[in-house]
């Protein structure tokens, strides 16, 4: 164990965030928190770095473990170049460099004694240097500069003239650099494009020795670098073992069986109440007294609390009020500049009616720009474009510039549309989790993740049949990113959408097209099977592949899809049968709390004995799970 948070509460006023919150990480373990936007989880991070103080309960650290929180790593000197910047958390090692250095040349006039006591002083400054990592660092620092993003020529660049999302990863380099024995990281892929989030995962994390704990609404990211889950909901916190796949079956699995046993129960004290009235109905002593037994065996009777109310979750659901064409857009050539820089060109798009198509690209590519010049927002330097037959377009903006900040978001919904009366408004922003006095909050006074949910209940009325959405899944928490992928999933028009969420992309996307400076590529397929194509175009050292696959080919793409098939049916059985064994232990541990057993020593020795046999069992099958889960 490296840390420990054992009934952890904080307040704020009357508002109590956290309460009751236990957890363990272990060394080297990769946890994540997860919870809704406001659940707490940011201030649990800062009540384990020391920058907020719980009202109650414990914090244990091992000793000498060193804490290192991206958010803590904003002091940036604006005068550093990025590589001088990063260089400055092995300051200890240049200083050491540098002395190695001034000591070989002193030594180089030396002799006798002073010779022997040089040679010793340099023998010691070498140990050190080595065994901290002195032959490594300057590799280390080019490596994280080139996962982060980042050219040779950025390398170069000043602080001070970076962007905020620039400084945001070159803050989090420092911190991967530092290397805690716990990393703490809030949000870290926010600012990264997707080749960045990929080296954070398969090049950083992957091999980090350290404990990790992560902050994040990257469910992909999640499941590929985390082992254990920690959720925060309603103050309190819950820990499931397992990926983020493993932990959103286990969490409605787990829900469904809490809220089946209390309404068991809740009818079986009814029943039972309705027994007793009617016996002492009948007045009689023998009556009278089997009510007052069975209101004994009532009274002991373990009754759960009702599950705790779910957050309200937004509601969506996107219906066209015509249906477009079968081509919906067509575009062949474009290209755009800015003066000499050519931002992009030869871009070809075909979209067909029904599709869900997901624009990817590295962050600066013109995604952004070819949206804008698509909806007529930029001009087209070159090429031609074609809008289909009764396409009606309904655009979601990334920086929500279509909402006018000064109204209310009632009268942004009413202004919009008319027609629609106070009732109906209201309906529909209870929808979105706006209730009472809320509707009349003014736009500018939103977060992020509110404005997000007025421009998609704007977007849910436009009635559209081809959506345009850039970054939709930004500022929302999980559930509600898997409301609005079941929603694109049941909707009838066309979706066309940029987005660097690999989990939204690979739930929702029948084709994926990556933006290259020199053109587009077309994917026919959803995340995974991009990143399979991608893999194989990279160990492919045959220049012309040809169009056509051949029958070798064919026949190992059955095979995979046959074995795709197996491994899905295998995962579905063994969460079934993590499910039945969890229940047998559920049913041990009830009735080791029996008078008659725990009252027996044979007996309750017996059913320890099983019950341990079935955790032993769970334990394997579920191992077994995430090895077949995280198989390619």
């Amino acid at each position: 164990m490296i840390l420990s948070c054992k009934d952890i509460k904080i307040e704020f006023g009357a508002n109590t965030v956290l309460e009751n919150v236990t957890f363990l990480v272990e060394e080297g373990e990769k946890t994540a928190l997860v919870g809704v936007n406001g659940a707490g989880k940011t201030t649990l991070l800062k009540i384990i770095t020391g920058e907020l103080a719980q009202s109650s309960g414990e914090i244990t650290v091992k000793k000498d473990t060193k804490l290192g929180y991206l958010a803590q790593m904003k002091d940036l000197e604006q005068e550093n170049t990025i590589t001088e910047e990063l260089l400055s958390v092995f300051s200890e090692l240049v200083e050491t460099e540098t002395r190695m250095r001034e000591t070989e040349q002193l030594m180089s006039g030396l002799n006798g004694d002073e010779l022997m006591a040089a040679l010793e002083k340099y023998s010691r400054l070498t140990h050190y240097f080595e065994d901290n990592g002195g032959f490594e660092y300057q590799s280390r620092i080019r490596g994280v500069i080139a996962g982060l993003g980042f050219s040779k020529e950025e390398a170069d660049m000043k602080i001070k003239i970076l962007s905020g999302g620039q400084k945001t990863r070159v803050s989090l380099g420092k911190l991967l650099l530092s290397a805690p024995d716990i990393l703490l990281l809030d949000e870290p892929t926010n600012h990264l494009d997707i080749e960045s989030v990929s080296w954070l995962e398969d090049v950083f994390l992957s091999g980090y020795k350290g404990s990790v704990i992560v902050v994040s609404h990257d469910r992909y990211f999640i499941d590929k670098t985390c082992t254990k889950i920690i959720e925060i909901e309603n103050g309190k916190s819950k820990v499931y073992n397992g990926n983020y796949t493993f932990f959103a079956l286990k969490k409605e699995a787990d829900r469904e069986i809490e809220l089946k046993h209390y309404l068991d129960v809740q009818k079986e004290v009814k029943r039972q109440e309705e027994v007793i009235k009617l016996l002492r109905s009948f007045n009689r002593e023998k009556s009278i007294r089997r009510a007052e037994s069975r209101e004994k065996l009532l009274a002991k009777m373990d009754k759960p609390d009702k599950p705790e109310r779910l957050p309200e979750k937004i509601r969506i659901v996107l219906e066209p009020k015509i249906m477009s064409g079968y081509d919906v857009f067509f575009a062949e050539g474009m290209k755009k500049s800015f003066g000499d820089f050519v931002l992009f060109e030869n871009a070809d798009i075909d979209i067909k009616r029904g599709e869900i198509v997901a624009l990817i690209g590295a962050n600066g590519i013109g995604k952004t720009t070819l949206f804008k010049m698509i909806l007529g927002m930029s001009a087209c330097d070159r090429g031609y474009m074609r809008k289909g037959t009764n396409v009606s377009i309904g655009y979601y903006d990334q920086e929500h510039a279509a909402l006018d900040e000064d109204k209310t978001i009632f009268a942004e919904l009413s202004d919009t549309y008319p027609k629609l009366k106070d009732l109906e408004i209201r309906n529909v922003l209870a929808s979105f989790v706006f209730f009472g006095d809320d509707v009349f909050k003014q736009i500018f006074a939103l977060s992020g993740g509110e404005k997000g949910r007025v421009a998609l209940a704007k977007l849910m009325l436009g009635g559209y049949n081809f959506l345009m959405l850039d970054e939709p899944t930004n500022h929302l928490d999980m559930f509600s990113k898997e409301i609005l992928e079941e929603a694109l999933r049941n909707y009838a028009g066309t979706v066309f959408y940029i987005s660097h969420d690999r989990y939204f992309i690979n739930n929702t996307a029948s084709k994926i097209l990556e933006l290259n400076r020199d053109r587009i590529v077309s994917y026919d397929g959803d995340y995974e099977y991009y990143c399979e194509r991608r893999r194989q175009e990279r160990a492919d050292t045959v220049k012309d592949v040809s169009v056509t696959a051949s029958k070798e080919e064919r026949e190992q793409k059955k095979e995979r899809q046959s074995n795709a098939r197996r491994r899905q049916t295998k995962l579905e059985r063994l969460f079934s049968d993590i499910e039945a064994l969890e229940e047998k232990i559920k049913e041990c541990d009830e009735l080791l709390q029996t008078e008659e057993v725990f009252t027996n020593h044979v007996r309750s020795k017996e059913i320890f004995s099983e019950k341990t046999k079935f955790e032993q069992k769970h334990d394997e099958l579920y191992t077994e799970w995430l090895e077949l889960y995280e198989e390619d």
